[in-house]
């Protein structure tokens, strides 16, 4: 029996929502038994996807956002054990209890499975104009906000390629949140304009490419790939705002960045950085680059420590 609130519901809105829920199904074809073209069905790319945003996460803490069934869900853990996906640590308040974490293997799954679902969207959205994928998205957005608007959980991210407008902001967050954080001058500001400016003269997008996270339409990071040599690729300019830090951004970014360096045929990356800057190297570092160099030096109005990182391709 239906309750008084639920009787209040126009039989019109009912209607419209499930018309809207098999369209949309349809289209993005959901229903498959595997997701795109990946041996993955919905269900295990859910958990992955988890997994590479999120650290360290229990399994009932993945099942309980997912609302999987335990047993489901035991299994999926079970699959990716034996595929060398993720590790699993039992935790210390109870042994009963894992701790789950992507494995090298299990981030480089997950990358073939992004892209693969970007490109997807991507050649959905590339039928529409540019002002049609907008109201597109923004509808998107509002029924996020309506229907989640009780939810406590951060609002998700997207990774998106660069576009007018975007290298501006980069030289204006990265100046500024510089400044904040460590005390840097202005001079940091000019060198990251001076490399946005070369980016932009001599993009070229067989080798090249800039990606911008952004949340509920408002940009909250970036990462720059650019050519070093024919055989090497270099990682710049990796930036996460603030407020957005801690939701698995920063290492979005960096996995992005590898995949790129990849599919465009490189065979090494490396990256300058600096070692006051803790959390990017703990980024790196998980993502396979090693330390290789040192060099102290005075920039930005103080004294640091010069890092090169590398890793093969």
């Amino acid at each position: 029996m239906l309750s008084k609130s639920t009787e209040q519901v126009s039989d019109d809105h009912i209607a419209a929502v499930r018309a809207f829920n098999r369209f949309y199904t349809r289209k993005l074809g959901v229903l498959d038994q595997h997701l795109g073209k990946t041996p993955f069905s919905l269900s295990e790319a859910r958990v992955l996807y988890e997994l590479a945003h999120r650290d360290d996460l229990a399994a009932k803490e993945i099942g309980n956002e997912l609302g999987l069934d335990p047993g489901y869900l035991s299994r999926i853990v079970q699959s990716f054990d034996e595929k060398g996906l993720i590790t699993r640590t039992p935790l210390a308040a109870d042994r009963r209890q894992y701790q789950l974490s992507l494995t090298a293997k299990g981030r480089q799954a997950f990358a073939k499975l992004n892209l693969s679902s970007q490109n997807e969207v991507a050649a959905m959205l590339a039928q529409l104009s540019a002002d049609d994928a907008t109201r597109l998205t923004q509808a998107m957005a509002t029924i996020e906000a309506v229907l989640g608007q009780r939810r406590s959980r951060p609002a998700a991210f997207v990774l998106r390629s660069h576009r007018v407008g975007d290298m501006g902001w980069v030289i204006s967050r990265q100046g500024a949140a510089y400044a904040a954080d460590y005390n840097w001058d202005i001079s940091y500001e000019a060198l990251v304009a001076e490399i946005c400016a070369q980016f932009i003269k001599n993009y070229d997008a067989a080798r090249e490419h800039c990606w911008i996270a952004e949340m509920e339409g408002e940009p909250i990071g970036s990462i720059f790939l650019v050519k070093a040599t024919d055989e090497i690729a270099k990682l710049r300019l990796l930036q996460v705002e603030k407020k957005a830090r801690g939701l698995g951004v920063g290492r979005a970014l960096v996995e992005q960045c590898i995949q790129g360096a990849r599919e465009r045929g490189y065979s090494k990356m490396t990256l300058w950085t600096q070692s006051i800057l803790v959390a990017a190297r703990g980024i790196y570092k998980s993502a396979g680059f090693n330390l290789v160099a040192t060099e102290p030096h005075h920039s930005f109005g103080q004294d640091l420590i010069g890092e090169t990182w590398e890793r093969d391709l």
